[in-house]
This record gives structure tokens, sequence and C-alpha cells, in this order.
């Protein structure tokens, strides 16, 4: 979601909500890599039931890296694929649902978003091979050196759109992927996957949301049910507390800023593009071995657990004297609401809310004092309130004025900082460096010094350097006619060299009076004593805000609606939006895959799309040739940096575009008429799941009917199955789509259609705790909120799932062994051996022992109850009344401990709720070690 610094801002207020992930190595004997057993406990010390992967997320960095080399061709970006989600799944390691899903066609809200990345990217990267070529020419004119330019097609990343031959591709190489994995991996032996490519409709996160909406609300569903969901976008964090469901992870890349880069000219690393020199490529390696190694580091993951999230928001959002009584699950619906003010894929954000600003603590603290006078909460199961909205935004609007001032302050503020930093910086560089057996090496490294060769000739080398640098002439420095250096005069220096950069004018002034007069002029082009078109500017706003809640609560409300203006309105304009409409047209259906693509593409794109289709692009007689420009102005409002600007891009009228298509309708080919429909999602399952003999068994029996899945065969998951006709069967070969893997000739997996339960268009998913769900055991103390423990160390959140793990701790002995066992002469910077042992020498910065430390009791054990959720217990939640060797209470789980799903030893029993395999966690009742 087009949140900027959500995610930073969330895990600096926040920070116990991270947990780096334990990933278990492939050992490596003889370079043979020996596969993982993910079947084995998970080394994260929690087990996780259903694992879902929005896919773009995983598509994106795959086929086009910024960090490594990219793939040489589509066969390698698809292996790149199936390694990520091995690579996930071993650190995952679910039990019951994998659930991969593809961003398919998206609402027309989403489309315009997309139509303005595509186009960016489509400009940005003609202008980027234009400057590389200048710079290049620019360069071998002065005598630089660089490598031969190589001849290669660009990889556009616009192809990962529905409707494409690559996502197409990608789907049937995901097909043969699934099959694989549940022939040979034993951790996906009684694993269901369900696969919902760029054939189905919608989002791929908002797929796995309405999959999860839908089972909560069948009557089999496990209430406590382990989440963990795979994806980088901030709207995650926001969509996983929407759900209400207790045990909910997103797993996602640990960010890591300012990663080096190779120059694309040079392929030299220290330097962009525009700073490339040309200079000769130093030697890497004795032998240059590394010449055509980039420094890479494998990306690490973390965990984001949305259990402590919320115990951080329920001491947050408590409110005490309400007029009415406090509901934590409502408070955190509306949390999720004001989140939406600050960003999201649907509608530009407020100007006077930016979230590094602190926008939402200014929103909760006005929340909190407003929420008195409202009566109520803000919303109710995704649907809104306007008239407490109303409150809210107004109260915003009183402080309209001072935001902006304060803003152009802090901005002036940064501006002289970084100045006198310049001044600083130059005033402090040395005027010259050794270089050489003579450069400074960086403190902390041990290793044994190299003995210096023939020390007066690099001496002597280094004097006529210098002497050289000293008598060239400076590129601003004038000459006299002998060509002998000016000593007075000069040229102007260039303006990249001066202390300041010269910035975009800013003709809005926000901070100065008659910044609405401006805003309204500058942006939308009226007046703004023309209150019917400010009006009409809220109220599509509002109806935004309405459709984007429903969107994350009850899913689409309108395929067609959208927001049509570029800027969003004022705080203070949000006046008498009560009684303003926000209902949506029923029966609304989504763009096929080619016609989003007209809509979303730009001319430069269009070989992705038929001929005929694609001449409506370019051909100056097209009646919708003004949806493509060639080129369009980007506004910076307010920003730095063009990435976030604003693309000022036509919008597509919808009822020309489909006029001007159905002339060229009969040219679309048998294949592409395939790939325009519209699919659905399909189930797959191995030799050894339950399920597996019954979708066999329709097979043979030819049951072309729709039939209900069983839930006793599938963890207690309901849909709807049908027949495939490109189904995955036992017995049949599955064809590789990739040259370098191998066919699978003697599989075992089936796969069937499969589409979730269906309710009423007015049907209502309540958003709210199920009966009979489990709290988790508090993670946070007291002390994580003065950021220092009871004893006044420093404070450290908790590592890891296990709240009771020990941390591991070295004495002085122990040091003092690794100082006498390894070698200290071919010793690493940062070694043990020449380690200090913690409490040595008096050090203040020596800790004492783990062992000397007391044991702290159980700090939050009288604050609050550990089931502090009220509501009726379900039967099967009851403890049933049986002797240990009784079968457990549901059919699926009669069948699955004899085929030898879950070993007795490695779950340590079964008994949990429905009988499913009891974790961990909910068997431990210890004592907790504070450290």
């Amino acid at each position: 979601m087009g949140v900027p610094a959500f995610f930073r801002w969330l895990s600096r207020k926040y920070p116990s909500i991270i947990v780096n992930c334990v990933e278990e190595k492939a050992k490596e004997c003889n370079g043979v890599k020996a596969p993982i057993d993910t079947s084995r406990p998970n080394p994260n010390e929690v087990e996780f039931d259903n694992l879902y992967l929005d896919m773009n997320g995983i598509i994106h960095p795959c086929t086009h890296p910024e960090d490594k080399p990219a793939p040489k061709n589509e066969d390698e970006m698809m292996v790149a694929i199936f390694e990520y989600i091995d690579r996930i799944f071993n650190i995952v390691r679910p039990r019951r649902l994998l659930y991969m899903a593809i961003d398919g066609v998206a609402p027309r809200a989403k489309m315009n978003q997309q139509r303005s990345r595509r186009f960016r990217a489509s400009k940005e990267g003609v202008e980027a091979a234009e400057e590389k070529q200048k710079i290049r020419q620019e360069i071998l004119a002065k005598g630089g050196i660089l490598p031969p330019e190589e001849v290669k097609e660009r990889f556009d990343s616009n192809c990962i759109t529905p409707g494409t031959e690559f996502m197409d591709n990608l789907a049937k190489c995901l097909r043969y992927y699934i099959a694989d994995r549940l022939n040979s991996d034993p951790g996906w032996k009684n694993l269901t996957v369900i696969l919902s490519d760029a054939s189905a409709p919608g989002e791929g996160e908002h797929k796995i949301m309405d999959y999860i909406r839908r089972q909560r609300a069948q009557p089999n569903h496990d209430p406590n049910t382990h989440h963990c969901l795979c994806g980088a976008d901030a709207d995650l964090i926001m969509l996983g507390l929407a759900t209400h469901e207790p045990h909910f992870t997103i797993i996602r890349e640990e960010f890591k800023p300012n990663k080096p880069k190779p120059c694309a000219l040079c392929n030299q690393m220290g330097h962009e593009v525009k700073d490339c020199q040309g200079l000769p490529r130093e030697k890497q390696g004795k032998h240059d071995q590394f010449a055509d190694s980039l420094p890479t580091s494998e990306q690490e993951f973390i965990f984001i657990r949305l259990c402590v999230l919320r115990e951080y928001l329920e001491r947050e959002l408590t409110m005490a004297s309400l007029p009415f009584t406090f509901d934590f699950e409502r408070s955190v619906d509306d949390w999720v609401f004001m989140c939406f003010f600050v960003g999201n894929d649907f509608l530009p954000h407020l100007p006077s809310l930016e979230i590094r600003e602190g926008a939402i603590d200014r929103l909760v603290n006005i929340y909190k004092n407003v929420v008195h006078k409202t009566g109520g909460y803000l919303t109710e199961s995704g649907f809104v309130n306007l008239q407490r909205v109303q409150m809210i935004m107004l109260a915003v609007g009183e402080v309209e004025d001072s935001i902006f001032k304060k803003r152009k302050d802090d901005d002036d503020n940064f501006k002289r900082r970084q100045k006198e930093k310049k001044k600083r910086m130059k005033r402090d560089h040395p005027s010259f460096i050794p270089g050489g057996q003579f450069s400074p090496q960086a403190l902390g490294n041990r290793s044994s010094p190299q003995a210096i060769s023939n020390p007066r000739q690099t001496a002597f080398e280094m004097r006529m350097h210098d002497r050289q640098n000293s008598t060239t002439p400076s590129p601003n420095t004038s000459l006299n006619s002998d060509g002998s250096p000016s000593p007075a005069g000069g040229i102007k220096r260039k303006a990249e060299d001066s202390d300041s950069e010269p910035e975009p004018e800013d003709n809005i002034r926000l901070w100065e009076t008659g910044w609405k007069q401006r805003y309204y002029k500058n942006k939308f082009d009226v007046d703004a004593s023309d209150e019917k078109f400010r009006r009409k500017v809220v109220q599509s706003y509002v109806e935004g805000l309405c459709w984007v809640l429903r969107y994350y609560y009850q899913g689409c409300a309108s395929w067609n609606w959208y927001y049509p203006f570029h800027y969003a309105p004022f705080a203070s304009d949000f006046e008498g939006i009560a009684d303003m409409p926000s209902d949506f047209e029923k029966g609304s259906k989504p763009f096929k895959p080619l016609e989003q693509l007209m809509g979303v593409f730009p001319a430069a794109s269009g070989n992705f799309l038929p001929p005929t289709w694609r001449k409506l692009m370019t051909d100056p007689e097209s009646s919708i040739i003004d949806f493509y420009p060639e080129d369009f102005a980007i506004d910076l409002n307010g920003k730095k940096y063009a990435w976030q600007g604003v693309a000022l891009l036509p919008f597509v009228d919808e009822r020309r575009l489909r006029a001007a298509l159905e002339e060229v309708y009969p040219d679309l080919t048998p294949e592409e008429n395939r790939r325009n429909s519209l699919g659905g999602d399909v189930l797959f399952v191995g030799k050894h799941h339950p399920l597996c003999d019954f979708i066999v068994e329709q097979y043979k029996s030819k049951n072309t009917e729709v039939m209900d899945m069983p839930p006793e065969l599938c963890y207690g998951i309901q849909g709807k199955l049908t027949l495939n006709e490109n189904a995955v069967l036992p017995d049949q070969t599955v064809e590789s789509p990739v040259p370098m893997l191998r066919d699978l000739t003697q599989n075992s997996a089936v796969s069937i259609s499969f589409k979730d339960p269906q309710f009423d268009e007015d049907f209502v998913f309540k958003a709210t705790v199920l009966p009979g769900a489990k709290k988790p055991p508090p993670v946070l103390k007291p002390g994580d909120w003065e950021k220092t423990n009871n004893d006044g160390r420093p404070w450290r959140p908790q590592l890891g799932f296990n709240r009771d793990r020990k941390p591991v701790h070295l004495d002085q002995s122990a040091f003092r062994t690794l100082g006498h066992t390894m070698p200290r002469e071919r010793g690493m910077p940062g070694m043990y051996a020449n380690a200090v042992p913690l409490g040595a020498y008096g050090s203040p910065y020596s800790r004492p022992l783990m062992g000397g430390q007391q044991q702290i009791p159980k700090l939050l054990s009288n604050l609050r109850p550990q089931e502090s959720w009220r509501g009726p217990t379900p039967l099967f939640q009851q403890a049933p009344q049986r002797t240990a060797g009784a079968a457990p209470l549901l059919a699926w789980n009669r069948m699955l401990p004899a085929q030898g799903q879950y070993p007795p030893g490695q779950y340590q029993g079964l008994g949990g709720p429905m009988g499913y395999p009891q974790r961990p966690e909910d068997r431990m009742d210890r004592g907790r070690q504070v450290w």
C-alpha cells in the first residue's frame, strides 16, 4: 500500500513487534546440499497452521533484483521464484494450508494507481537510458575506460500484470512446482495447497483476506488457527488487524537501506552513473578471481507479531469514563480507519497529515479527546459513521494552519543543519591521504600487519602523485595565454558544486495566509470560493473512505468506483458530510485481463497486447489516443523526489475504452481469448492427504456437478469443488514448463477447482473475535513501556516467540578457552581471540553474570486474565471426558494420526482445540525469565 515510512514509524514506536527469523540452513557434503526436512519442529519455537503468500512481493524481487545480477532469461526467473518460496516455507513450515495468491484484475480504484506506476516506470526507464548513453559518450571522449556495452533486451517489469503471456506461463510453472513438492518434500505431506493465479480477479492480499473472512464464518473453523502472511506491503498490517484473529503473524524481508549497487556504466562499486569517471577497474582479489562477482549478502527475514501490536494498541487506546462500554476490538477498527488518512493505494493523503510528522499519533490523541462527544465508535464491521468522522476531521482542521507553519520551520531548520554539515565536512577533510601500503587501516583490524616491500619506491610514487595533483589545474581554474594557471580570477562554479541545491518552486506556500485559495487554484484550477466544486471533491473523498474500509472488512463494494481527482481536500473542508450518501452500485463486474492492460499500460509496453489492440495506443486516428500520452507532467506537490510526486495522467473513460475495444475483439486468437477470460482457484493435495481419495473418486466417476468440500477431511476448510480441465492427476506425467527441470513421471498429487463459500450480497462479516478463541500469553512487560527494566538495566525486547527461552551466556573461562584455541595470527576483525571477557578488568560496561540474577515473577499475572474474551465455549473447545487412548473428537483427526502426519513426540501430544495438534505454547505455564 502507498504508505511511505509507515512500517518504519510502526517498528520504532512498537519495537517488540519485530522478531528476527531463525532459519535452518542446508548442510553441504562433498559439494552437494542435503535438503532440509521441513516436517521437523519449527526452529522459531512456534508452529504455524496456515501460510499465505502474496506472490507479487516474491515475483518482483526475483525477476529484477536490485542487489544481485538479474536472471538471464525467463526460465531462471521461475527457478528463482521456486527457491524463494522454498526458503519462506522452510522458515514458516505450515502444517495445514499453503495459499498462493497472485494479483488478478484489480478494482478500478486500484487501476488508477497501477496506471500511474507503469507510465512512470516507462518514462523513467527511457530517461535513464538516454542519460546513461550521454554520460558514456562524454567519458569515452575524455579518454575514459568503460567495458563494452552489452546488447541485451531490458526486462520490462510491466509484464507482471494479469493477461500477459508471462503471467500465464508463471501459473503453469507454479502448478508444476506444487505437484513436485507434494511428491517429494516430507513437509508438504499432509498440506492443502490453494493457488489463486492472475486469472482470478482481485489483488493478491485481498483474495487472501476474503478467504480468511469466509472460512471464519463457517461453523467448523478453528478460532485458534495460527496464520502467517508473507508480503512487504504496509497494508498487510492493517489487513491482519482487521481479521481480529488472535494468532496472526507477518513475515517480510528485513529492509536494509543504502545497499551498495554497481555503476551501470563501469560495473564498479562506490559511485552512481552520474559520478562515473571511467577509471580503470581495480583488481578484485590476488588473481582478480572476484572480478565478475558482486558483494552480495543473503536477504534476511523478520516476523511482525500482530498479537504484540494488539497489546500495544490495547494500552494506548484504552479510555476511561466513556459514556458507552469500551470495546477494544471496535477501537482497533477505528485505528485502522484513521491510518487511511495518511495514505493508501486508492486515495491521496490529506495535505495536513504526514506520517513523518506524527500524523497517526495526532489523530489518535484527537480521537481520544473527541470520542467522549461522539457517543460511540467511528466504524462497525467496515461501515463508517460519517457524523462522528466529521467531528474528528473538523478537529484536525482547526490545527491545519499551525501544522503547515511548523512543517515550514522544520524544513528550514533541516536545510540549515545540512548546509552547516557540508561546510564542516569540507573544512575537516584532509588535504592528502596516503595510499597503497601506507593507506590508513580501520580500527579493530587485529590481523597481523603485512610487511612493507620497497618503502622508498612507494614513498617516491606518493610524492610524485601529490606533486602532479598540485600542479594540474582544476576544471574551474582560468588559464593565462601561455597555458599557466591564472593566480586570480576564475569561472563561476556549477550549480552542483554549490552548497545549496536548486529546489522546485512552491506556488502553494501552505505556511502563508491564503493557502487554501492558492491550493484549489493551482491543483484544481477553480477558485476556493466555488463551494459546489469543493463539496464535490469532499463527497468523492468521503465515498473513497467508505469504499476503502468496506474493501478491507467486507470485500470489494464496487469494481467500478474510483476517486476522480489527483489531489485530496483539506480536513477543514469536511463540513456537513454526515448526510452524504455512501452506498455503491450492486452487481458490478471487474474488467477482463486484456481490458485492464489497455487501461494501465503505456504505449511503450504495447508489445504485450495483440497487434490490433496495440495500434489503438499509437495510431493518431485512434479514438482513445489521448489515454496514452508520450510525455506527462509530474507534480512534486511539496516533495523533494520525483517518485514522491503526482503523475498528472488523464483518467481512463471506461465507456470510451469499451467502445473502442468492441471493434478489435474479433481479432483475438483462441489463445488470447483464453488469457482474456476470468478464472478461479485450484486446490492441490498429495496422496497422504485425507481429501486425496475423495477427489480421485470424483474424477473416476466423472461427476460434473458442483460438490461440497467435506470439512472433516481438510482441517475444517469448506468450499465448493468442481472438476478441472487441466487437472494434475495421479499416475499421469506432469510436464515441466522449465526446460532445466525434469518432468514428474511418477506423480501422486491431484488438483481440483476450488471456490470459497458463497454468501448473500448483503451479508455482513462481523469484525470481532470468534467464540472459543484463546488469547495469546502477554509478551509485553511493564518495563517495555518505560524502555527500561525494573533493575535499571537497558531495555531489551523479547527475542523470538518463546518468552521462557533462556539466553546463552559465556563466562570468563569460556572466553579464555576461545582465546587459547583460536589462532590469533589468522583471526579476523571482531573474532573472540581478541575479545575482552565480560566483566573483566573492572570495565564500566561489564555486566553481571546471568546466573547471579534473580528470577522475576510473572509481572502480568495479576493484571489481566489470560481468557479475557467472553463468549460461549463451543462443544469442541470443552475438555473431552475420555482416557488417554481415546480417539480425537472429529473425523479428520481420526484419520491423520493413522497416516503418521504428526508424530506424538514431535508436537508433544494431541488434544488441542478441535483435536488439532496442540502447540507448545498452549501447554506451557512456566515462570518468565526477564533479561
